[in-house]
């Protein structure tokens, strides 16, 4: 028997390029199911017969098969290949009788070899009697118990190297699935699933009620033959999640003073809703407010999924969604929140041009950020009031019963209080100018007509 030669080959074997030759089995009772291993493995194919009992194995050569030699070997690797004997030899054919399995064959034509695996599925055939789910599965896992056989399907590598084959057993069931465009949890089937027969197999614990199927493997379903499947009893939820929004009303004032970047609050009076999307098993559930970002002292405490929240008083305050389980077993909190109320402002203008329909400098408004409370009064000359408001996003359109007022200087008198608490007592003037557009020479440009 050859042996000597492949402790040499086995260290270039990785770099080998497959011969371009065919391998079939004859004489079995159901297809080859054909696996592509890892590259790492040096193996070109794995092949898992459904049995072997009778079954030949045919190396149909590319060139010459008079150059063709058969080498098997076992855990040790490839280094201690031995020569196969009883092949035999038909044209460019060459047959052996009977495989053997879990053994590997490396076939040398001349310069190419192919290097394969050979699996006797009949030795490691899947078999499941029954599936019971853990009621004591933590609240990240759910623990199934599998009562039943199916051992490693082991190969060897090139190098000696042991691996276990793939059986894609399935564990199916409903959980949970978060959907972000429509805000709502949808219950969707999931697969997860296991290389190896496991009598223990944790998932990923479901967030609704549900069974849990186990069924495989891969190599039954193939041939269709005496594919397993075991359900188990319902499920009851215990795990919990939810998913969280803060959404500011938006307000269209073109002389509030806007806080950049998107961040919670800015100007006050600030409404945010927050709401929760919680799970099926989510019993306990509080919104908590604190003034600090480590919760060592909540402020606030809401128990409902949504609420509506005006901020009026400067300052910043966290928010974050507590929820749990019914008996407190499985609880999380979600994101925290962080609204920053700024302190006011307040700007008045002494100059405005109503009446030339050209949308610019053509409402007198104040600039303000942060007021809560306001008031205001516009007077003529005469202290006859012509306008009053009380909300700051206001103004004066320079109109009064309906008409607009002519040009000269009027009055205004503001009282307003600020988010921080600032009082605001403030009064001037307000010159109203006419504006109409000449060109000169082409040019433009505006002058005021008095």
């Amino acid at each position: 028997m050859k042996t000597a030669k492949y402790v040499i080959l086995i260290i270039a074997a990785m770099a080998v390029t497959s011969a371009m030759a065919q391998v079939e089995f004859g004489g079995n009772s159901q297809p080859v199911y054909d696996v592509t291993p890892e590259y790492s493995t040096g193996l070109n194919h794995i092949f898992v017969l459904h049995d072997a009992q009778w079954v030949a194995m045919t190396y149909t050569a590319s060139e010459n098969p008079d150059e063709v030699t058969w080498y098997e070997f076992g855990e040790q690797g490839g280094a201690y290949a031995t020569e196969v004997s009883g092949v035999v030899r038909n044209g460019n054919k060459t047959i052996l009788p009977q495989v053997g399995t879990e053994r590997g064959y490396i076939i040398e034509e001349g310069t190419k070899r192919t290097y394969i695996w050979v699996v006797d599925y009949s030795k490691f055939r899947l078999h499941l009697s029954s599936a019971t789910v853990d009621p004591e599965s933590d609240c990240g896992t759910a623990t199934i118990h599998v009562d039943g056989s199916g051992p490693d399907i082991v190969y060897y590598t090139i190098n000696g190297g042991r691996r276990v084959l793939d059986r894609e057993i399935k564990i199916s069931y409903n959980t949970l699935v978060w959907n972000s465009d429509n805000k709502r949890w949808d219950e969707t089937q999931v697969v997860e699933t296991e290389a190896s027969f496991k009598n223990a197999m944790a998932v990923p614990a479901p967030l609704c009620n549900t069974t849990f199927t186990v069924e495989g493997d891969k190599f039954l379903e193939f041939w269709k033959d005496g594919y397993q499947s075991k359900t188990t009893e319902s499920y009851s939820a215990t795990a919990v999640s939810a998913e969280t929004t803060a959404i500011q009303d938006e307000r269209d004032n073109d002389n509030e003073q806007k806080e950049q970047g998107g961040a919670l609050g800015g100007s006050a009076p600030a409404t945010i809703t927050f709401t929760a999307y919680c799970t099926d098993a989510v019993s306990f559930k509080q919104w908590q407010v604190s003034d600090n970002p480590d919760f060592n002292y909540i402020l606030m405490d809401f128990s409902q999924e949504e609420v509506e929240y005006t901020f009026e008083d400067a300052g910043t305050t966290y928010w974050r969604f507590y929820y749990a389980n019914s008996d407190g077993s499985c609880e999380d909190y979600s994101e925290t929140y962080t609204v920053n109320i700024g302190i006011s402002d307040l700007v008045c203008p002494n100059i405005f041009s109503p009446g030339n329909n050209d949308k610019i400098n053509d409402v007198w408004k104040v600039s303000y950020k942060s007021i809560v409370d306001f008031h205001c009064w516009i007077y003529n000359r005469w202290g006859v009031l012509i306008k009053e408001f009380t909300d700051p996003s206001d103004g004066w359109d320079g109109t009064y019963r309906g008409k607009l007022v002519s040009t000269g200087v009027y009055f205004y008198v503001i009282r307003a209080k600020g988010s921080d608490g600032k009082d605001y007592k403030l009064s001037g003037d307000i010159n109203i100018l006419r504006y109409e557009r000449r060109n000169m020479g082409g040019g433009g440009y505006e002058e005021p007509v008095e």
